[in-house]
């Protein structure tokens, strides 16, 4: 695919507001993301097709269900950083339209998912708390220490085979926080610490959006570990 026709791909509205939902990891249905884009379900379905086609959504048919996903972490990587540059304007952000949106808007810069990491105030202090505690070095670029693999298999958590070899997923990398403006981690190893902390209930979704709340027991686990207080 050329540049321009990957521009062309989310410069429309209702695309990008495909992707945009879609950060959130999972996989949704056509018509839940023609509820939240507000367009008719054919005019969904046309656009969806047409992100298919281009390789931006991986489609996955359950009986008579049609959901779709962001086709890979590295398109998750492409639609984050394209929403950073368009945030980070000179111009001020649009006041929040409704109490509903400024709640949510709260709640996501409190803690969320970035595709399948964590981010916001809550992934930006987990990866401070990596790095301080020399889990994560940035000498020579982002990488696990022997300490950080020594760390993550004491608390049962799991890279990918795969992981940072030839094809696989880098097993760290950098990704700018919009609403922080300052680095949290994702790669292979956001995506298992996010995991884990979903999974042991340490962190909860709010709603069916991207936004997620630390639990008391996350809350205990994080000081614990990592010695990230939480505001």
């Amino acid at each position: 695919m050329t540049l321009a026709a990957l521009a062309a791909l989310l410069a429309d509205p209702t695309r990008a507001a495909f992707c945009t939902a879609l950060l959130d990891g999972r996989a949704w249905t056509a018509g839940e993301l023609a509820r939240h884009a507000s367009v008719a379900p054919s005019t969904a379905s046309e656009h969806l097709s047409r992100l298919i086609a281009g390789g931006l959504l991986a489609e996955e048919r359950q009986g008579r269900h049609r959901y779709v996903r962001l086709a890979t972490p590295t398109v998750a990587t492409l639609i984050e950083d394209l929403t950073v540059f368009a945030e980070s304007g000179t111009r001020p952000a649009t006041a929040p339209r409704s109490l509903g949106e400024a709640t949510r808007l709260s709640a996501e810069a409190r803690a969320r998912t970035c595709y399948d990491h964590l981010a916001g105030r809550l992934g930006v202090a987990v990866s401070d708390a990596l790095l301080a505690h020399g889990l994560v070095t940035e000498e020579g670029g982002l990488a696990v220490t022997e300490r950080g693999r020594d760390w993550l298999a004491a608390q049962a958590i799991e890279l990918p085979p795969r992981a940072g070899r030839r094809g696989g997923r880098p097993v760290v990398r950098g990704c700018l926080d919009w609403t922080e403006r300052r680095t949290h981690l994702g790669g292979a190893l956001g995506a298992a610490l996010c995991r884990a902390a979903l999974d042991r209930a340490w962190v909860e979704r709010i709603g069916s959006g991207r936004a997620l709340r630390v639990t008391p027991d996350g809350g205990r686990a994080l000081r614990e570990l990592l010695g990230v207080e939480l505001p």
